[in-house]
């Protein structure tokens, strides 16, 4: 389904196309393709609706199903990157699903008019599995591949409304079935999310269509929760996948061909394919995963990250693509001639990603490692239920649960956005962090967040200071700091000063970048800043 929108820019402009979707019966994710379809607003035909008329043309991405049954010039074009999966029970044994002539032929004879691949290799493998089938084969590219190549000057674009930062983004990708890194390591998201320090690393989960389809948007919301309220990010199956792809530094995956697209655009590949019987041997993927690190453990991740770094996966999926940059092109000028019609005359290109609409989750509670070196702090955050050695409990009042409320040795809060409303009342700074620590008896730090760059905060000891941040500038890029990681780091270097002299330059050190604090004792503007 997803396939099939990305190559239809090829009728752009062109008002005596009109394009109808149908689905095939049997499928076993058809709740997926419908939600595709609707969200899409395309017009749709009933199949015995389709099975009736006469057709111009008819594409689709999978030669499975009764299409032979309808009537018309006929287009397969590829599910996915490179062919490398044979799906037990569906088939011929041990052939590519794409290149089996079980589902290419009927009665011996072709049923499609043209067979739309991404590489001669792909030609090569099926003419060696369905001799009759190669003949209908044109080499085009993959419309996919240009439209993630064809977006990276969106790249900055994406990673800011994904909230990424300077942070390396992981994406784990997963495909479908009983072999896919959900099924075979279903804790791997939260294991990493647990153990990577959450200032210098952003993980995503990118899953196969069928798995949306197959389990529903909500249940898988409901199984990944922990990890999801940590920070996790999932995003949706059409487009909003591929620009995290564009956005990602490196994937984690399985055998699936998403991380074929990662390795053209150049990501850091690691491989988690615990094995089996889906992966074809020599195959451009089972190339990929052979000379890629493995990830065993997932606290193995940033050393297998240094060595993915040195290992270049681009060249191994160049023999997945070929045409990089013209497949739409190419693809216009065979479906046109099937047509009939001469194409029209102004140029077709991949249109640009959307930006990602998944808004990340913002934690509202870590686990907060803090090293105080005079006055560099060196911190480190992770959710409250890691494994890994903690200085103190950090929790932001309302949104973390009352349990973190309760046993926190810092709360924060942020300034809202004024109400338009008639009638208000809101807290001071002042008051609600003098209010904080009266609920909050085991609480040290109440802090108010009023700004990126100011913070007020109430400290049991050392009274009431106010905190200013200086964005890190490198590079021609101004970096702002999660005002709660200074809040953290702040915290810690009182509880190692029982006597100093306001003002006082700090350093907070995250991981990826440092930031400059003035620490001194509290001015009115800051007291009295409405929350």
């Amino acid at each position: 389904m997803h396939r099939l929108l990305d190559v239809l820019p090829v009728f752009d402009g062109d008002k005596r196309i009109a394009v109808k979707f149908t689905l095939v019966p049997g499928s076993a994710f058809d709740v997926g393709a419908l939600a595709a379809l609707e969200h899409s607003g395309a017009r749709t035909l009933t199949w015995d609706e389709a099975h009736s008329r006469e057709h111009d043309l008819i594409l689709t991405a999978s030669p499975k199903g009764p299409l032979r049954a309808l009537s018309g010039p006929r287009v397969v074009l590829p599910h996915g990157a490179g062919f490398n999966k044979a799906v037990s029970g569906d088939g011929s044994p041990q052939l590519p699903s794409g290149l089996d002539p079980y589902y290419l032929l009927a009665q011996g004879e072709p049923w499609a008019d043209l067979h739309a691949l991404a590489h001669g290799d792909q030609l090569a493998r099926l003419t060696k599995y369905c001799p009759p089938a190669a003949a209908q084969a044109t080499v085009v590219g993959d419309p996919t591949l240009d439209r993630l190549l064809g977006s990276l000057a969106h790249r900055e674009s994406y990673r800011s409304a994904l909230g990424t930062g300077r942070r390396r983004l992981i994406a784990l990708t997963s495909t479908w079935g009983s072999e896919s890194l959900l099924a075979q390591r279903p804790e791997l998201p939260g294991e990493l999310i647990g153990l990577l320090p959450h200032d210098a690393y952003q993980i995503a989960l990118i899953l196969h269509p069928n798995e949306y389809s197959r389990t529903g948007s909500f249940d898988l919301s409901r199984q990944l929760a922990p990890a999801l309220a940590a920070g996790l990010v999932l995003p949706g199956p059409y487009e909003e996948w591929a620009a995290l792809l564009v956005a990602a530094d490196a994937v984690v995956t399985d055998h699936g061909s998403t991380a074929l697209y990662a390795a053209a655009l150049g990501l850091a590949v690691i491989g988690a394919y615990d094995g089996g019987n889906e992966l074809i041997p020599g195959s451009p993927m089972a190339e990929v995963l052979a000379r890629a690190p493995r990830l065993s453990e997932a606290a193995e991740l940033p050393g297998t990250l240094q060595a993915a770094a040195t290992h270049d996966a681009g060249g191994l999926a160049s023999a997945a693509f070929a045409h990089q940059g013209q497949a739409l092109p190419r693809l216009r000028r065979e479906l046109y001639r099937l047509l009939g019609l001469r194409p029209p005359s102004i140029p077709v290109a991949p249109r640009p990603l959307p930006r990602p609409v998944v808004v990340p989750p913002r934690p509202a509670a870590f686990a907060v490692r803090a090293d105080v070196s005079g006055n560099l702090i060196t911190i480190s955050r992770f959710p409250p239920s890691t494994s890994e050695a903690a200085h103190h409990l950090a929790a932001e009042h309302p949104e973390a649960d009352q349990r973190h409320l309760q046993s926190a040795s810092v709360l924060w809060c942020r300034a809202r956005s004024v109400s338009p409303a008639p009638h208000t009342s809101a807290w001071t700074a002042a008051g609600w962090t003098a209010r904080a620590l009266d609920e909050a008896p085991g609480c040290r730090t109440a802090a108010a967040i009023l700004t990126p760059e100011r913070c007020l905060i109430r400290h049991r000891s050392a009274g009431l200071l106010s905190v200013r941040i200086e964005p890190c500038r490198a590079s021609g890029r101004v970096l702002r700091s999660d005002p709660a990681a200074v809040v953290s780091a702040v915290h810690s270097w009182l509880g190692a000063n029982e006597r100093w002299t306001p003002p006082v330059p700090l350093v907070c050190d995250t991981g990826p970048f440092s930031v400059r604090i003035h620490l001194d004792r509290a001015d009115e503007e800051d007291l009295g800043y409405e929350l």
